[in-house]
């Protein structure tokens, strides 16, 4: 990737000011990459991780499943995103996803109960894990049809890790190949990606998970940033429908507070705020796209979970978004 001039992002935090080292070891971020305008201008790696490492996307990927969608719809083996999910699971016929569509499920809304507290060992969240670690083929897919619904398909917004596995599995059928294989013709490869990435399975040979559990290299993050903020087009080809990153970004749901400081809705699997649509993951991973001021940040992290955090920790994803916005300001003063 062509390189600008780098730029030193300085905040103001716990009562003095910190630069981009500062940062680093104060949040236990792993990497930072930055893209203005097409052109790394910040690139760092930290705790070891070396440029060739792949890093844990984390539910970041929810938001590329959902790119992947787009790629599907534009291919015309996805009609719409109105299908109703069980034309491609039917395994989920006479269950609460009965009348829940892509969409439903894209923006968090199925309506089906859902726990995702990640300290509670009898959570849904922490049943659907469980399954993944006993790698039981379809053991997802079972126990998400087991689900009651709570709430009318589309009315209520509910973060729901299974909900993105069932896309993921919905897509998978649609296109009839491995998400792999698609991801891989769509965007890996079109879009000069600099290694490989993984997805991790459900089981041995069985779907991938579309949810969580990727993993691939820094660098590679900010392409596919970068695919997004260019709209889906890649060297002049377009891989996703017009106005279809313009859709994702447009609010399904306002989300309840607090989620992450400058997030204040949720679209197409991105987390959206005052200009930014974002894709979160757990423990620090975050893609910020600005798609008006040409950036893209992301940032990977080791954040410490309960209940090994101090009591008198700051609070860090706070940090991580204060630290973005002097990025912000750093792009925006190179330009004077």
């Amino acid at each position: 990737m062509p390189r600008g001039a780098e730029i030193a992002p300085v905040y103001a935090a716990g009562g003095r000011e910190h630069d981009v080292a500062s940062f680093m070891d104060r949040n236990v971020v792993v990497g930072i990459l930055v893209i203005h305008r097409g052109r790394i201008v910040l690139e760092r790696y930290g705790l070891g991780l070396q440029e060739h490492d792949r890093w844990s996307t984390m539910s970041t990927v929810k938001s590329m499943t959902a790119m992947l969608v787009g790629a599907a719809v534009h291919d015309g083996v996805i009609k719409s995103i109105d299908d109703p999910l069980t034309d491609y699971l039917p395994a989920l016929r006479r269950s609460a996803y009965e009348g829940v569509t892509l969409r439903h499920v894209m923006t968090m809304s199925s309506g089906v109960r859902w726990t995702e507290v990640y300290p509670d060992r009898n959570s849904d969240v922490n049943r659907y894990s469980k399954s993944l670690a006993d790698k039981v083929p379809d053991g997802v897919l079972k126990l998400m049809a087991s689900l009651p619904r709570a709430h009318p398909p589309g009315s209520t917004f509910l973060y729901n890790s299974g909900d993105t596995f069932l896309l993921g599995a919905a897509l998978t059928r649609a296109v009839g190949r491995p998400l792999a294989d698609y991801m891989s013709e769509k965007v890996w490869q079109p879009a000069g990606m600099e290694c490989d990435a993984f997805y991790t399975l459900e089981s041995e040979g069985g779907q991938e998970i579309g949810g969580s559990r990727a993993g691939m290299v820094l660098r590679d993050f900010g392409r596919f940033a970068e695919f997004v903020r260019k709209d889906g087009v890649i060297d002049g080809a377009r891989v996703l429908p017009e106005g279809w990153v313009a859709a994702a970004a447009t609010p399904a749901f306002k989300v309840p507070a607090p989620v992450v400081p400058d997030i204040t809705h949720y679209g197409y699997s991105w987390w959206l705020g005052d200009g930014v649509m974002a894709a979160i993951g757990h423990a620090g991973q975050r893609i910020d796209i600005y798609r008006a001021e040409d950036l893209s940040v992301v940032t990977l992290a080791a954040l410490p979970q309960p209940p090994f955090v101090p009591a008198t920790d700051h609070d860090r994803r706070a940090e991580i978004v204060t630290f973005t916005q002097a990025v912000r300001a750093a792009c925006s003063n190179s330009n004077e």
